[in-house]
C-alpha cells in the first residue's frame, strides 16, 4: 500500500485511478479547483481528510474513509462506487451518495438534498441525516438508530427494515414496498401513501393522515398520535395502543384500537372493521 500523508490537493483528477492507496491527513482544496480526485480508484482507504472539491469519489471500488469531512463544496462526493464503508465522517455536500451498492456507514453526520438515490444495499447505524428526498428508489435498506429530518423520504424503496429509529420527515415511504419499521418513531405528515406490504411494529406515529391508499398494511402495538382521518382507503390489520383521532373508509381488515374519535364511512366499499374497546371522543 502507498501511504500519502499532510498532502494538500487542488488539480483536476490528482489521483485518478489510484491503487492500494491510503491518505492520511491530506487536503483536497485550493485555488485550481478541481474536481474528480480519487475518479476510478481502487482499494483506498482515507483517514482524516479534508475535501472541499467536487465529485471525489466516483466509480471507485473498494473504499474506506474514517474521521473525514466533505464540505457543502463537496457535491455529489459518491456516485457509482462500490463496497465503500464510512465511519465517523461529515457528509454535507448535496447529493452526497448515488448509485452505490454494498455500503456500511456508522456514527455519520450527513446534511446533503437528494442522498442515496438508487442505491442498493446499504447498512445505516448511529448515524444523522437532514435531507430531502433522502434515498429515494433505493433498496435492501438497514437502518439502526438513525435520525432523521427533512421531507419527502424513503419513497419508491423496497425490501428495507429501520429499526430504533426517529424520523421527522414529511410524506415519507410513499409508494414503498415490503418495510418493516420497529421500535421507532415516525413524525410527519401523510405517511406512507400508496405502499404496499409495510409494517410497523411497537412505534409511535405522529401527523396528519397517515397511511392511506395502503395494499397488505400491518401495525403491531402501535401509538398513533395527533392521526386524524387516517387509513383512507387502505388494506390493513391494525392494533393500537392507545386512542386515535379519526378514521376515514379503510376498505379491508380490521383496526383494534381503544377509542377512536370520529369514523367516517361514507363510500360504498368502505369495508374495514373498526373494533373499539371504549367508546369516547379523543379528538
Amino acid at each position: 500500500m502507498n501511504t500519502i500523508t499532510n498532502k494538500t490537493f487542488d488539480e483536476e483528477r490528482a489521483l485518478y485511478g489510484a491503487n492500494e492507496l491510503v491518505l492520511k491527513n491530506c487536503n483536497f482544496d485550493g485555488p485550481a479547483d478541481g474536481e474528480s480526485a480519487l475518479k476510478e480508484g481502487e482499494n483506498i482507504t482515507v483517514l482524516n481528510c479534508f475535501f472541499n472539491l467536487r465529485y471525489p469519489f466516483w466509480h471507485d471500488n473498494r473504499l474506506k474513509i474514517d474521521g473525514s469531512e466533505m464540505t457543502e463544496l463537496c457535491r455529489a462526493a459518491l456516485w457509482y462506487s462500490h463496497n465503500i464503508e464510512i465511519t465517523d465522517t461529515k457528509l454535507h455536500g448535496i447529493k452526497a451518495m448515488r448509485e452505490c451498492s454494498n455500503i456500511r456507514m456508522q456514527g455519520c453526520d450527513i446534511v446533503s438534498p437528494e442522498f442515496g438515490w438508487s442505491v442498493c444495499d446499504i447498512e445505516m447505524e448511529d448515524c444523522t441525516a437532514e435531507s430531502e428526498y433522502f434515498m429515494m428508489r433505493s433498496n435492501h435498506l438497514t437502518f439502526r438508530n438513525v435520525q432523521m429530518k427533512g421531507k419527502y423520504s424513503f419513497q419508491y424503496i423496497e425490501d428495507s427494515v429501520f429499526e430504533n429509529c426517529t424520523f421527522d420527515t414529511k410524506d415519507a415511504f410513499w409508494h414503498a414496498k415490503n418495510i418493516i419499521v420497529r421500535n421507532s418513531i415516525v413524525k410527519g405528515e401523510y405517511l406512507a401513501w400508496y405502499s404496499e406490504n409495510i409494517t410497523f411494529e411497537n412505534c409511535k406515529i405522529i401527523g396528519t393522515q397517515p397511511l392511506c391508499y395502503c395494499k397488505n398494511l400491518r401495525l403491531v402495538n402501535c401509538e398513533m398520535i395527533n392521526t386524524d382521518l387516517s387509513f383512507e382507503r387502505s388494506e390493513v390489520e391494525a392494533t393500537l395502543t392507545a386512542p386515535i383521532v379519526s378514521i376515514k373508509n379503510p376498505l379491508s381488515g380490521h383496526i383494534r384500537v381503544p377509542a377512536v374519535g370520529e369514523i367516517i364511512m361514507d363510500i360504498p366499499n368502505a369495508g374495514g372493521e373498526i373494533i373499539t374497546t371504549k367508546k369516547c371522543c379523543c379528538a
